[in-house]
């Protein structure tokens, strides 16, 4: 936990945090979203602007403990998508890992069915995921995993300051209302 301040300097040093932080994979445990915005209620007792980084890929029941947490806070979602995640291509027999479990299965992915049900299940998860957003009241900035994480930030609250000081009530350019129905394929903002 690090405490809240502001400008520059602080943004700087929460993103080296972040780029510093320990790899959770292999854990044999799933993360679990729930306790953390929880906790995070308990400990912001002002009222803040709260930035949520995730693949939101976590145990089931996070979603009223985020909208709790957006009752009382402005909480942007940090969406960090992985293209595979949402399309397999055709590479044939692929060991795959869970990065959080570490369990290793072997997939067909020349077989057109599994890519097929593997997809649709992708686009019903996704749907999902974008629902429980919405009824949090939260706005998501999504981002391919690929994407510098320090950088896309900096550039998002550089675009949100910029929208504040001329007046703009709207959202800064890549920030997406949760709510919205957008045809962007998965990983762009």
């Amino acid at each position: 936990v690090l405490p809240a301040r502001s400008g520059r300097r602080h943004v700087l040093h929460l993103l080296q945090a972040l780029l510093q932080a320990p790899p959770a994979g292999g854990s044999g445990t799933t993360t679990d979203l729930a306790p953390l915005l929880l906790q995070a209620q308990a400990l912001i007792r002002r009222r803040a602007q709260v930035f949520l980084v995730s693949d939101f890929i976590s145990t089931p029941g996070w979603e009223r403990a985020l909208q709790a947490l957006a009752q009382r806070h402005e909480v942007i979602a940090i969406r960090l998508l992985d293209p595979l995640e949402t399309a397999l291509p055709d590479a044939g027999l692929v060991p795959l890992q869970d990065a959080e479990t570490g369990e290793v299965l072997l997939v067909d992915t020349q077989d057109a069915g599994f890519r097929a049900r593997f997809t649709h299940q992708a686009q019903r998860r996704e749907q999902a995921l974008r629902q429980h957003l919405a009824e949090a009241g939260v706005d998501t900035l999504e981002l391919s995993a690929d994407q510098p994480l320090d950088q896309a930030l900096l550039q998002f609250i550089r675009l949100r300051q910029r929208a504040r000081q001329q007046g703009h009530s709207g959202q800064a350019p890549g920030l997406r209302p949760a709510a919205a129905k957008d045809t962007d394929p998965p990983g762009h903002a």
